[in-house]
């Protein structure tokens, strides 16, 4: 028996269970299992009720922490098995003097550690913080206690706190002043010593009784940061150490709570001959087994029943029980639903034709368009963003420490002066789906995931108008032009626009500053789209937003082997794709990627193989064959990275002992798969983390598509065709929406796209899925801010999709 979920322990009072963390049913309490604050998991964290109510309870030195806040290095937690107490050293440490340039994590001169405990207390329990030195008096009142409370949860809800009440605001009202910092304070909601949560809703109600320690403080984190939650806090008082602060919380846990089943199946449907499962979710302590029963929808409303069957447990996995039921054999066209007791999935289709439209479509005709830099993206009336970034790009300064991770050394690595610009670098490419960013292995591996589409699949689909003249695009107005060439194109452009200028490959196209950034909305509104000129400026010059001011992105350069190397696979793979579109454009890929690859060195072995096997296969060089035999034990080493793309080059090698190690390696890696295929219930190599597992998901059903082509008898397809099912829908947890927005019946409509202040999404865009909430709570919520959760990326995390679909059309329909 599982005993980290809801159900287990007793029924009235919080024990600690064998994952280190407190439960009853209907609560959970965790600390420090987590270590991710700047985007709210961390800490002190509740589940309640099977929701994750609060996070992220810690101290901190801000009133309102945000993404770039300094937060405290954190040591081992230890758990005391008789009393339960669960406790994590944690500290603050002086300045940080080694970091340089821009980053905007501004550690100060503190020194400051302390002791954060969570103790049992019946139903309830208690947060004591100790100190090993009293706060510096001048930090008193800015050293806080604080606590996230999950907004999405609260809107329209009322608290009360002493003798007032209110209700949670749907967004951040004033007033605020700005403090003697310079930093704008919002007024509290409310402040006194006992605050309740939500006291009309079971589900949601939570008391906090401040024992030790500064009264409580309800503030609205979103008035500093967009992506911010409701916080409590209270401030450490001077000169104390012991229980500096002492909370006793106590959330209530519905009696007898269970999750309630949850259904899992594909958004979209299956085709008649694929294998098919349907996965119900329960709760541990969930004794009872009802028939899954799959119905077909008739057009009259009448529900037919096809399979009606109690599956045997298929047993534990992360905090709940699973049962599986496999329902293969119903094939006939139509749609169908899964019911388990009063639990029905979404509507979902069974046909052949179930991946021919509506399914990778959108990535093809909305989301790459939309994502689309330097160009105006226009859908009939609607204007997804404007003409942006025409005053790409000023060459960034040196020994620089940009705050997305960007480095500029001691050099520039070309001829071009720090700040000066930089010509050709306004043509192309796409935006990091949330920062506007243009990274080169973001550019290469989309570009590299479309050639390999358009190659393996045909794809001649036009729906959608690129004119690169007047940098305008028109979505649903054909061109007669293949829109997935068209995005080739705009992709390569911007990686040999570089080249051809520095006469090397740019690292990052990217905003100087934090306000930048951090913008939301459209991106034509970064820069003033013109080309800064010192000489011309005034002095001062204008503020960054306006015109004449230096807000043109930078360009950073690097010296990078292994993303020289990738950069020149895609380029190869673009050439053969390129070649009857743009003869010219092809070749000059082929000429940078050779380029590229006799240019590079200090990589590792292992490194070569994509580019060895797409120059290979583009020019037919005999020497990139003998490349990929030189490196046989590497690929045989890494077969779980690179297997997929050695696999393709086998024959054109056409080397015996290469052939043997190469298949040798592929019977090892299925062997490795079979085993991690058992330990889910979703038949696929599986292992959650705090970032969601979509895109690993994807990208590990593309290579099987790739394996499969290659080796139809040791990879079948329905590792490929699982890794789908999960992506659509089949997945841990209560929300079974499709990753890709659009694509399904319920899918994601709220995501982290450019868009995501609106609370909206960008069709075909693939978010990065189900997260875990160390140990054992996975989780997908509505909210438009968490990148670990709905993000989306361009590279792999876009176009592996748009190949796993079209695999799935192509292999199912082959016979």
């Amino acid at each position: 028996m599982n005993s980290n979920a809801n159900g287990n322990g007793s029924a009235d009072t919080l024990r600690l269970n064998d994952r280190e963390y407190l439960q009853m049913p209907g609560l959970n309490v965790m600390l420090a299992h987590d270590y991710y604050p700047e985007s709210h998991q961390g800490g002190v964290g509740i589940i309640q009720n099977g929701l994750r109510v609060a996070t992220n309870g810690d101290l901190r030195l801000d009133r309102a922490p945000g993404q770039w806040s300094p937060v405290p290095k954190v040591g081992p937690r230890v758990v005391d098995p008789t009393s339960g107490e669960i406790s994590v050293r944690m500290e603050f440490p002086d300045a940080d003097k080694n970091r340089k340039g821009f980053n905007p994590i501004d550690y100060p001169d503190l020194s400051l550690a302390y002791t954060v405990r969570v103790q049992p207390d019946g139903a309830a329990f208690r947060i004591v913080v100790d100190l090993e030195r009293p706060v510096p008096t001048e930090w008193v009142g800015r050293v806080a206690f604080l606590i996230e409370l999950f907004p999405g949860f609260l809107f329209g809800r009322s608290y009360a706190i002493d003798d007032r009440s209110g209700i949670f605001p749907r967004q951040p009202n004033g007033p605020g002043r700005y403090d003697e910092y310079g930093e704008y304070q919002i007024d509290s909601l409310a402040t006194g010593r006992v605050l309740t949560i939500a006291p009309e809703s079971d589900r949601h109600r939570m008391t906090i009784d401040a024992l030790a320690g500064g009264d409580l403080e309800l503030l609205d984190g979103r008035s500093r940061h967009n992506n911010g939650w409701y916080i409590v806090r209270s401030a450490v008082p001077a000169g104390v150490t012991d229980r500096a602060i002492e909370w006793r919380v106590a959330p209530y846990p519905v009696p007898g709570f269970m999750t309630d089943p949850v259904v899992q199946v594909s958004q979209v449907g299956y085709h008649p001959t694929q294998p098919k499962y349907a996965i119900v979710e329960l709760d541990p302590s969930d004794e009872r087994r009802m028939p899954i029963v799959v119905e077909r929808i008739k057009p009259s409303g009448q529900r037919e029943t096809v399979i009606q069957e109690t599956p045997a447990d298929w047993g534990d996995f992360l905090r709940y029980r699973y049962l599986r039921l496999e329902f293969t054999g119903v094939t006939e066209p139509g749609t169908y639903i899964v019911r388990y007791g009063d639990v029905c999935s979404d509507p979902f289709r069974i046909d052949r034709d179930v991946f021919a439209r509506d399914v990778w479509q959108p990535t093809l005709e909305y989301f790459l368009p939309i994502q689309m830099c330097h160009m105006r993206v226009n859908e009939r009336s609607r204007v997804w963003h404007g003409e942006c970034h025409r005053d790409d790009a000023r060459m960034a300064p040196v020994d620089l420490n940009h705050f997305d991770g960007y480095v500029q050394g001691g050099s520039t690595l070309c001829d071009f002066k720090p700040g000066e610009p930089v010509p050709g670098l306004n043509v192309g490419g796409w935006h990091d789906a949330g920062d506007h960013d243009l990274r080169i292995e973001t550019q290469a591996s989309t570009v590299h995931g479309l050639s390999l589409a358009y190659e393996e699949f045909g794809v001649e689909y036009d729906n959608t108008t690129v004119d690169q003249a007047t940098r305008v695009v028109e979505i649903h107005a054909p061109d007669g032009k293949p829109d997935i060439l068209q995005q080739i194109e705009h992709g390569v452009l911007t990686i040999v626009g570089g080249y051809r200028a520095m006469g090397r490959l740019y690292r990052g196209i990217i905003c100087p500053t934090l306000r930048q950034y951090t913008i939301l909305g459209d991106p034509v509104n970064q820069t003033d789209g013109r080309v800064f000129d010192p000489a011309s400026a005034s002095d001062p010059a204008p503020p960054i937003g306006l015109p004449g001011s230096p807000d043109d992105r930078w360009v950073f350069t690097e010296e990078n082997p292994r993303r020289e190397l990738a950069t020149a696979a895609a380029l190869a793979s673009a050439g053969r794709a390129l070649a009857s579109y743009d003869t010219a454009l092809s070749g000059e890929c082929i000429a940078i990627a050779r380029a590229l690859w006799d240019s590079t060195d200090g990589e590792e072995p292992v490194d070569r193989v994509a580019a060895a096997v797409e120059l290979l296969l583009t020019t037919g060089e005999r020497r990139y064959a003998d490349a990929l035999i030189d490196r046989s034990g590497s690929i045989e080493a890494h077969f779980d990275r690179v297997g997929w793309i050695a696999a393709r080059a086998v024959s054109r090698v056409d080397d015996e002992r290469f052939t043997a190690i190469v298949e040798r390696a592929a019977a090892a890696h299925r062997a490795q798969i079979d085993d991690l295929e058992r330990r889910t219930p979703y038949g696929l190599p599986y292992e959650p983390d705090i970032w969601g597992a979509g895109w690993g998901i994807q990208a590990f059903g593309m290579r099987q598509y790739f394996l499969h082509s290659a080796y139809p008898d040791l990879f079948p397809a329905r590792f490929m065709l699982h890794a789908l099912n999960f992506v659509l829908g089949c997945h841990p947890g209560a929300n079974t929406s499709s990753f890709v927005s659009g694509v399904g019946s319920r899918s994601l409509t709220v995501a982290y796209g450019f868009n995501r202040a609106d609370w909206s999404y960008i069709p075909g865009g693939s978010a990065s899925g189900t997260a875990l909430i160390r140990p054992d709570y996975p989780e997908l919520l509505e909210w438009p801010y968490l990148w670990q959760q709905t993000e989306y990326v361009l590279g792999g995390g876009t176009t592996d999709f748009l190949i796993l679909a079209l695999a799935a059309d192509k292999v199912l329909n082959a016979t």
